[in-house]
């Protein structure tokens, strides 16, 4: 049902000083976001390293939905996102077993969701999501279309660089002797 964890998301007061933190002392990567006037919320997805991905949620004004979250605090974990292939069969999982789901909203092929309430799931609430992880990241964390992986001369030896299936790309340093093994490897696997 699950295939894994795909962000963890953090509310926060300051939206500024929250982005500012985590991309100019910790080295993240702005990517997807958007503001929505109806829950009156914006959300900014963020990378980290080759794989790990985080969401900054923000109130854009009164009568948001994160108002009671934080009301006495500046910020905190919200939520923690889990892709599934399938969202229609992950809804069918939780109503075989009486596990309550709400906020079941399906924006066509780019996202459906839903969501877990903490009292349901040991305190965290849970969003389940079906989507494609390579639409929400920026284009510098993405492999080239139709690529599955790169090799670049690095030094004496190379980097490696393949898709992820969980969305961007994860790169491996090899030495001259390790290509040569790789080589072989591979020459020995199709013959």
């Amino acid at each position: 049902m699950i295939l894994r964890i795909d962000h963890v998301a953090l509310a926060v007061k300051d939206y500024e000083k929250a982005l500012a933190f985590f991309t100019k002392l910790l080295g993240a990567v702005p990517g997807a976001y958007a503001e929505d006037g109806s829950m009156k919320y914006l959300w900014q997805i963020c990378s980290l390293g080759d794989l790990s991905r985080f969401e900054l949620l923000t109130p854009t004004g009164d009568g948001s939905f994160l108002d009671g979250f934080l009301e006495n605090r500046q910020g905190g974990i919200h939520h923690v996102t889990m892709q599934t292939p399938d969202i229609n069969r992950a809804r069918q999982i939780l109503e075989e077993n009486g596990i309550p789901y709400f906020g079941f909203h399906d924006y066509g092929p780019v996202w459906k969701e839903l969501f877990i309430h903490p009292r349901d799931a040991f305190g965290m609430l849970i969003q389940i999501a079906e989507f494609q992880p390579d639409d929400w990241l920026p284009p510098q964390k993405k492999m080239p279309e139709g690529k599955k992986w790169l090799l670049r001369k690095k030094g004496a030896g190379a980097d490696l660089t393949f898709a992820h299936p969980g969305g961007g790309t994860v790169t491996i340093e090899l030495s001259p002797q390790e290509i040569e093994r790789l080589a072989d490897e591979l020459k020995n696997t199709i013959s």
